[in-house]
C-alpha cells in the first residue's frame, strides 16, 4: 500500500496549499452543511460533524465560516441543498476509480465528470462495477514531529487500529469505519496532534500504474477541481519516486 499511503500524504499537503488560497474552503464548507443537517450542529453530538470540523481546521477555515456552515446545515440561515452521490469509473491503464460528489443539480455534476474522465482517456462505470474493490475505512494521519512511531503504533494498535504506517510527514494509522472514533478519542487522550481523520475508500487490491501515472495523476486533479467532487480514489499502485517527480512539476 506504499503508492497509496504516497498518493495520501502528497494530496493533503496540495490541499493545505490549496487552502491557503481559499481553493479548498468550498468544499468543505459543503461537507459541513450536509452533516450538520444529517446529525444536528453539535459537534460533540455529531461524529461526522466533528471530523469535517477538524478537517476544517486543519486547513485554517475561519471560524466564522465554519459557523455559517452549520446553522445552513441545521437550518437556522438560508442554504443550498445537498445531495451526496458517488460515481465510479476507470482511469487509464483500468485503474479503478470512485468519485465522490456532493451535488445540487446531478445532471450537472455528470455531465461534468463524464467530460472529464473522456477528455483525459477515462470512462464512467456502472454503479457496483469497481465500488467491490473498495472499503470504506478511518483514516487518520498524525505529523511526525511530535511523537515517535513506536508510542504512535503502540497507542493506535492498542486501540484497535487495523494497520499503521509512516509516510513522508506523516503517520498514517487505518481502522475500521466503526472503530475510527474511538480511536481518535483514545489519540486525543494521549494528547496526540490529529491533522486529519475522515472515512476514505481504502482499495483492498492496487494495479501497478507507473506507464500509466502522468495520465492518471491528470486526470484525479482534474476531476479534484470540480467545485462539485469531494474526494477521488483509486486503486493505483505508483512508485515513490514517480510519484514525487509528478507532484512537483
Amino acid at each position: 500500500m506504499s503508492g497509496h499511503n504516497k498518493w495520501s500524504s502528497i494530496k493533503h499537503k496540495k490541499a493545505k496549499e490549496d487552502a491557503k488560497r481559499g481553493k479548498i474552503f468550498t468544499k468543505i464548507v459543503r461537507e459541513i452543511i450536509v452533516a450538520a443537517r444529517d446529525g444536528g450542529g453539535d459537534p460533540e453530538a455529531n461524529v461526522k460533524l466533528k471530523n469535517v470540523v477538524s478537517k476544517a481546521n486543519s486547513v485554517n477555515m475561519p471560524k466564522d465560516n465554519i459557523k455559517r456552515a452549520i446553522k445552513k446545515g441545521t437550518g437556522e440561515l438560508a442554504g443550498i441543498k445537498y445531495e451526496n452521490v458517488i460515481y465510479e469509473g476507470y482511469a487509464p491503464g483500468g485503474v479503478a476509480l470512485i468519485i465522490e460528489t456532493l451535488t445540487d443539480n446531478r445532471q450537472r455534476t455528470v455531465a461534468e465528470i463524464r467530460h472529464i474522465l473522456t477528455k483525459n482517456n477515462g470512462n464512467l462505470a456502472e454503479k457496483g462495477a469497481v465500488m467491490w474493490n473498495f472499503k470504506q475505512t478511518g483514516v487518520i494521519m498524525l505529523p511526525q514531529n511530535e511523537h515517535s512511531e513506536d508510542e504512535i503504533g503502540m497507542v493506535a494498535i492498542d486501540c484497535g487500529a487495523e494497520d499503521f504506517s509512516a509516510q513522508d510527514e506523516y503517520f498514517i494509522v487505518y481502522v475500521s469505519s466503526k472503530k475510527m472514533n474511538q480511536v481518535v478519542a483514545a489519540l486525543e487522550k494521549e494528547n496526540v496532534n490529529i491533522e486529519r481523520a475522515q472515512l476514505e475508500y481504502v482499495p483492498q487490491n492496487t494495479i501497478p500504474a507507473n506507464k500509466n501515472a502522468s495520465q492518471i495523476i491528470k486526470l484525479i486533479e482534474s476531476l479534484e477541481n470540480s467545485d462539485d467532487v469531494q474526494n477521488v480514489y483509486a486503486n493505483f499502485q505508483i512508485d515513490d519516486e514517480i510519484l514525487d517527480k509528478i507532484s512537483n512539476e
